[in-house]
């Protein structure tokens, strides 16, 4: 899983229509097979140089519902050029099977060392972006990824991240490294393809991008007020607030939104507001409660969402559990 490839590729929906190919972006494209989704790294370590495979990847090894990628299963036509060596995996620490006397022990779970400290500096808030370098390792010494392998470090938004890594990064200063044992109720939960029980990571922060303070829960996250309008599915919304636009999107329609999201427990899961500049998604390739939300609101308008599990996630891995709450502004409709 560190090397790159060189392929030609085309790239259908569920429903059959043409979501991207290499010929589009102009020739063959380079991969890190870290950085695809599950599906395609999987395909393309069972080819060998030379091979063409039509590949079928179920959702649960796709983009699973994240917003502007489609919806459901998708199929690949892969013709594989060229494999580039990675960097060889790093080996582990002496201490990977547990976290040794002196380390930092936390109620929820979490221990950590420092490896290197700076002495001092600014420090990452909990909804900041920051650049790192890191390296992962199964507890019996497995390295599963790591960004030396990428050739470069990674730029993460820390509300997106592992709730191991947003415990520790906020504790650390422009050029500390620390080696972090993080529990798998702290790690990747049991996600479909992702390293199960506990992981270690040595991060070493390289720098902090200070952003916009995300937005608070709504008074209502827990549940839908009494007079909010409900739907026959089950959806149900209040508006905030009301604009001039008249046209209302359909399904086929890309719109352009500024909007926050998040569980009943009031914890933000997404937000364009955090990222620092709208989204713009195709109706018909977002969650159905958002998609059905959308398509009541005209451009200008902004309104709250009580989302039902079975029009958001429907419980599938690696996303959020149960009901949702979306904050949206509809910016604009693009036909």
């Amino acid at each position: 899983m560190h090397d790159k490839v060189r392929v030609n590729f085309t790239f259908w929906n569920e429903k059959g229509k043409l979501a991207n190919s290499s010929e589009k972006l102009g020739g063959p494209v380079t991969w890190e097979l870290s950085s695809v989704i599950i599906g395609l790294a999987e395909g393309l370590t069972l080819m060998r140089v030379g091979e063409q495979r039509r590949l079928w990847v179920p959702d649960e090894l796709g983009y699973v519902g994240r917003p502007g990628y489609p919806r459901g299963n998708s199929v690949y036509d892969i013709e594989l050029l060229e494999i580039i060596d990675g960097v060889p995996p790093q080996p582990a620490p002496a201490d990977v099977a547990g976290a040794p006397k002196g380390a930092v022990k936390t109620a929820s779970g979490l221990a950590y060392k420092f490896l290197e400290k700076s002495g001092g500096g600014e420090k990452p808030r909990p909804w900041d972006r920051v650049t790192i370098h890191f390296t992962g390792w199964t507890a019996d010494g497995a390295m599963f990824d790591s960004s030396r392998s990428h050739e470069r470090p990674a730029t993460i938004d820390l509300p997106t991240v592992i709730p191991g890594w947003q415990q520790v990064l906020p504790s650390m200063s422009i050029g500390d490294s620390v080696r972090a044992w993080i529990p798998e109720a702290l790690a990747y939960q049991g996600r479909v393809g992702e390293p199960k029980g506990q992981v270690v990571f040595d991060l070493e922060l390289v720098s902090i991008q200070r952003l916009p303070e995300p937005p608070r829960a709504p008074a209502h996250v827990a549940a839908a007020p009494r007079d909010a309008q409900r739907t026959k599915s089950g959806l149900a919304y209040r508006f905030l607030r009301k604009g001039d636009g008249k046209v209302k999107p359909l399904p086929t329609d890309q719109v352009e939104v500024q909007y926050s999201a998040w569980t009943t427990a009031g914890r933000l899961f997404d937000s364009s507001v955090v990222r620092g500049k709208p989204a713009t998604v195709p109706v018909n390739q977002i969650i159905p409660g958002w998609a059905e939300g959308l398509q009541l609101m005209a451009a200008g308008d902004k309104a709250l969402l009580w989302i039902p599990e079975k029009l958001a996630y429907n419980g599938r891995d690696g996303a959020p559990k149960g009901m949702l709450v979306y904050e949206v502004e509809l910016l604009s409709v693009v036909r």
